[in-house]
């Protein structure tokens, strides 16, 4: 094992890493075939947000947009308050043919100045969680529930979640990714469309929308700084989703 790589491990509290012999994303082993959660059912999820969908965004039908039009149309949107005082949309970064999708909550501050998701401390040991399972940050696609930082950093306000929520699943389709990586308590129960504790909707498969899309749940970053002992278990969602991955799991 290279010294870089020992460093990503021992950031996420993990004293051993061992190949098994598998290629790409597919370098780390799980004693444990994943367990598939009960599907989120697609057409319940489409049928609530087709109010938002069906919209007038800036640019036109969300659903049919290329890439070039759905960040435009993301550049220009008014449709919640928070452009009102946004430095600028975050529409998010990476590998438009992605395997990974990375999904958090909303922009903070940095972001917000940047425009781009996962930056400052949560951003730096993103990259390390990613580069220990063998991912460079340009190799994944990172998005947000939210395209504008809400002030303050406050949780999305449901309206505001729902109204962006057609630019994301617009994301998921141009992606079409092998899993999701759903990054802290806002993403996961925003995309799962629960209320369950994050803590128990980690440790298992769950699926998005009507192409049953493998989810993944998994702590924030952020989260993992205040509480570095709940790294191992962040290290244990990161091997479930390179087993999905890796063994093209879907229910």
């Amino acid at each position: 094992m290279s010294d870089t790589r020992s460093d990503y491990l021992a950031q996420l509290g993990v004293d051993v890493y061992v190949r098994r012999g598998l290629q790409a994303a597919g370098t780390v082993s799980s004693a444990t075939a994943p367990t598939f959660a009960a599907a989120t059912d697609g057409a319940e999820l489409a049928a609530r947000n087709t109010q938002a969908t069906e919209r007038s965004a800036p640019g036109g039908d969300v659903a049919g947009m290329d890439w070039q039009a759905l960040r435009a149309s993301v550049a220009g949107c008014t449709l919640c308050g928070l452009h009102t005082t946004r430095t600028q949309t975050v529409f998010g970064v990476g590998n438009p043919n992605a395997d990974w999708l990375v999904i958090g909550e909303a922009p903070g501050a940095e972001e917000d100045a940047r425009g781009e998701p996962f930056v400052g401390r949560a951003g730096g040991l993103l990259n390390s969680m990613l580069a220990a399972i063998g991912l460079k940050r340009e190799q994944v696609f990172i998005a947000n529930i939210l395209k504008c930082r809400p002030p303050g950093n406050r949780d999305p306000k449901p309206e505001e979640a729902m109204l962006c929520r057609p630019y994301l699943e617009r994301q998921i389709a141009l992606i079409s990714p092998k899993v999701i990586l759903a990054v802290g308590r806002i993403a996961a129960q925003n995309l799962l469309a629960t209320e369950v504790p994050i803590g128990r909707l980690r440790g298992r498969v769950h699926n998005f929308g009507i192409a049953r899309t493998p989810l993944v749940v998994t702590y924030h970053p952020a989260y993992l700084l205040r509480s570095p002992g709940e790294k191992r278990k962040s290290w244990q969602d990161l091997k479930l989703a390179v087993d999905t991955v890796t063994r093209g799991s879907v229910a």
